[in-house]
């Protein structure tokens, strides 16, 4: 039996509905049915089950987007980083594997690729990095999973949901047999305020930047086959491969959907940090050819978003 921890979440509904496809055995669990957040509480419940393995899509994103997680910082400490260690701490004292999703936004920027040589660049709005990414594409590169996160606690400026996350990653490495999934901005084909395609279709004004993003079922799908496949525990990048602008988005939005809205882009990232946000935001390119080695299958970003435009289904 497979225990399913934030199966209510929008990643956690993706998990279900796969694991129902797979006629998995698995039980959906809920903080109100067991407060799985105190330890002694989950250690109880995971030794009177006996799950096989557990995952953990439960954390804290904040609503509308990561900027309530300014305002709410010891609830997103407590989702991000303190529960993945109790469950990380429960699970190895009972040698339960166990998945965790974690996220690709402890990162900013990409590598670069120059003359045989590589520099990361955190900012890939520059003219000259847009430029190389329209018309050099194989210059750019994404960040690994042996790479430090450049957009965390330890490495300023981040906003604290990301700081959050990886700090989470810390506290759960090299503890037990886990699993860590790093997500990138979820969308498919379901209109949902969660979705990455509803929510550029109906901001006021559009930021556009370079990222990988990863399609809500592909990410489930790739994270249990790394589990049935009894891959190498570790950390995973799981994004669709290759990367994406938002122009580029908008322009298969276009397409497909034809809306009578006209697009309009913030001028530049102080106008958008200075209207729109309150903290930074994470832009990143992931590199997933671990995950591929592994025998695990992501559709390119470009196939999954056609998939997902050309299927919308409206709220």
């Amino acid at each position: 039996m497979i225990l399913l921890l934030g199966a209510s979440g929008y990643i956690g509904e993706a998990f279900a509905k796969e694991l129902q496809a797979r006629k998995e055995d698995f039980l959906s669990l809920s903080r109100r049915q067991v407060n799985y957040t105190r330890f002694d509480v989950l250690l109880d419940f995971l030794r009177s089950k006996k799950p096989e393995f557990v995952i953990n899509s439960a954390g804290y994103t904040g609503k509308p987007n990561v900027d309530a997680c300014e305002l709410a910082k010891a609830d997103t400490l407590a989702g991000n980083s303190l529960l993945p260690q109790t469950i990380a701490d429960a699970c190895a004292a009972l040698n339960i594997p166990w998945g965790h999703v974690s996220s690709g936004c402890i990162f900013s920027g990409a590598k670069i690729i120059e003359n045989e040589s590589t520099r990361v660049e955190k900012d890939m709005t520059r003219p000259e990095l847009r430029a190389l990414v329209e018309k050099s594409p194989e210059k750019i590169r994404g960040f690994t999973e042996t790479d430090t996160p450049n957009f965390s606690f330890r490495d300023l400026p981040c906003s604290f949901y990301s700081g959050s996350k990886a700090l989470g990653e810390e506290a759960i490495a090299g503890v037990g047999q886990s699993y860590i999934w790093r997500l990138r901005i979820p969308f498919d084909e379901f209109d949902n305020a969660r979705n990455y395609l509803s929510k550029v279709q109906r901001y006021a004004k559009v930021y556009d930047n370079v990222n990988s993003i990863s399609q809500r079922y592909d990410f489930a799908r790739a994270a249990l086959d790394l589990w049935e496949r009894r891959a190498p525990f570790g950390i995973y990048n799981v994004t669709n491969q290759g990367f994406v602008t938002t122009r580029q988005v908008i322009e298969l939005i276009k397409k497909h959907l034809r809306p009578a809205k006209k697009f309009e882009f913030w001028q530049s990232d102080e106008e958008f940090y200075k209207v729109a946000a309150k903290t930074p935001r994470s832009n990143c390119v992931m590199d997933v050819s671990k995950l591929l080695a592994t025998g695990v299958k992501m559709r390119p970003v470009g196939e999954a978003l056609e998939d997902s435009l050309k299927n919308w289904k409206p709220e």
